[in-house]
Order: structure tokens, then C-alpha cells, then sequence
């Protein structure tokens, strides 16, 4: 029988595949929010990887983006069929497929697949971060006026006191840059690659960030909570990930920001 990663690699590359034919073509959009987008293909590519899941291991729980579903201590696949959806919306070409396996609170392997530059990041627990057959190491930046950051919304940002707006600015002002590219699974990857030095980003959902938070960990890069806190899955879900040089900097920066807010 196929090991799961196998399975999970097999489904991630059709899934990109059904994106990439899809992505120069008219798509019928909905609004799951006033800014939060579903397309045709978002439901086409989830229903390919889970029924692929579904046929290969029967006894796991699925949790899924658009479907649904639950979580089981026994062993739960978090599946982001089209992260980027925005960006696929409009013809940009950057979004990716991304598939992670957790047992008992552990991610044990994790893929984020760009279809568009054919890059498939990849990891299993304690076997290293690669991208496609070359191994991945985060960046050696040392100082967070050098770093290259990343980050993203949530997509309540019109409405909601925590938007992320003032942790862009406070970076925006101590760091080389902050990009905002609209997939967070990329960012993560991106991270793990040495093309980030750190990333963070608030409020979001387990199948964003379940693979790219392995693989910034395999990398050799460190990931918390926003706050410091070391179960990034306890809810309200909050992602920093860094090259682990930059985390305390990065992290007196995020707290200086929820202190203002307090203060508001």
C-alpha cells in the first residue's frame, strides 16, 4: 500500500494540475464574506484530494476548507484545496495546493504545491524540508532592519479591532520590507526556503498553516504563536514563523502592538 505521503504527493499534484488548466478561464466566483472568495475550482480540487484521501485510508479524519469536517486523535488530514483564492480569482499566478498530516497534536508530513512554477515543497517529520529533490534551509538574517517579512488579513479586516494593520506598519517601519502575496501556505514555504525571514499573521484556520509551519520547523526555523505561546492550534489560531534568529526581535514587535491595542 502507498505511505501516506505518497498518497498526499499523488493528490497535491493533480490538484495543481486541475488549478494550472484553470486558472486563464472564466470562473464562476461567491462570496463566502464581503472579501472572502470561492471559486468552482476551490471545490473541484477539495473534491479530488479528499476522495483520493478518502479511497486510500478510509479510517482518517479529513478537516477541509471548503467541506468541513472533523479532527481525530487518531490521525486527521488538513487539506487547503486552493490557498490564494483571490489571487486565482483575478488570474494572478500565486496560490497552492496544501495537504498535512497530524496525529495526536503532531503535523508528521505536509506538502504546499505551487503548479504554476511546478514547486513542490515537502517534508516529514524529522526527515527535512525539501523543495521538489533540493533541501531547504531558512535564512541566516540576523537582524530585523535586514529581513524580508511577510505576512497577510484576515478577511474580517473591514470589521474586526485585530486586522493586522498596525503589526504591518510597526514592521513596515523596522524591517527591510513586508510583502503581502495572499497565500499563506506559500509564505510559510517561502520561509522555509530562505526567501522570507519571517512571517506572521493572525486568526487564521489549521489547513492555512498546518504544512508550512513543518516545514519552516525541518528547515531549521522556529514557529510559535503570536503571542510566544507554543500551541499554535488553541484558539484564536495565531502564526509566527521565523528563521528563529529574528523571533525574539519579531515577537517584542507583536507584543509592542497588542500593548497599543489594549491601550485603545
Amino acid at each position: 500500500m502507498p505511505s501516506r505521503f505518497e498518497v498526499a504527493r499523488s493528490m497535491a499534484l493533480e490538484a495543481g494540475a486541475l488549478l494550472r488548466e484553470g486558472l486563464s478561464r472564466r470562473k464562476h466566483v461567491n462570496h463566502k464574506g464581503a472579501i472572502d472568495l470561492v471559486t468552482e475550482y476551490d471545490l473541484q480540487s477539495e473534491q479530488l484530494i479528499v476522495q483520493g484521501l478518502r479511497k486510500a485510508f478510509p479510517q482518517d479524519a479529513i478537516l477541509a476548507e471548503e467541506g468541513g469536517g472533523s479532527q481525530s486523535a487518531q490521525g486527521t488530514w488538513l487539506v487547503d484545496p486552493l490557498d490564494g483564492t483571490t489571487n486565482y480569482a483575478h488570474g494572478i499566478p500565486f496560490f497552492a495546493v496544501s495537504i498535512a498530516y497530524r496525529v495526536q497534536g503532531e503535523i508528521q508530513l505536509g506538502l504546499v504545491y505551487d503548479p504554476v512554477r511546478a514547486e513542490l515543497f515537502h517534508t516529514q517529520r524529522g526527515q527535512g524540508a525539501w523543495l521538489n529533490d533540493r533541501r531547504l534551509r531558512v535564512s541566516t538574517t540576523a537582524k530585523l532592519g535586514e529581513a524580508l517579512l511577510t505576512t497577510g488579513f484576515p478577511y474580517d479586516i473591514r470589521t474586526h479591532p485585530e486586522n493586522n494593520l498596525d503589526h504591518f506598519a510597526a514592521f513596515a517601519l523596522r524591517s527591510q520590507g513586508v510583502r503581502r502575496l495572499g497565500a499563506a501556505s506559500l509564505d510559510l514555504a517561502y520561509v522555509a526556503a530562505g526567501r522570507f525571514d519571517g512571517y506572521w499573521e493572525l486568526r487564521l484556520w489549521p489547513w492555512d498553516w498546518a504544512a508550512g509551519i513543518l516545514l519552516v520547523r525541518e528547515a531549521g526555523g522556529k514557529v510559535t504563536r503570536t503571542d510566544g505561546g507554543e500551541d499554535v492550534f488553541a484558539q484564536p489560531t495565531s502564526i509566527l514563523a521565523s528563521n528563529g534568529r529574528l523571533h525574539t526581535a519579531m515577537l517584542q514587535v507583536l507584543q509592542e502592538g497588542a500593548v497599543s491595542a489594549t491601550e485603545r
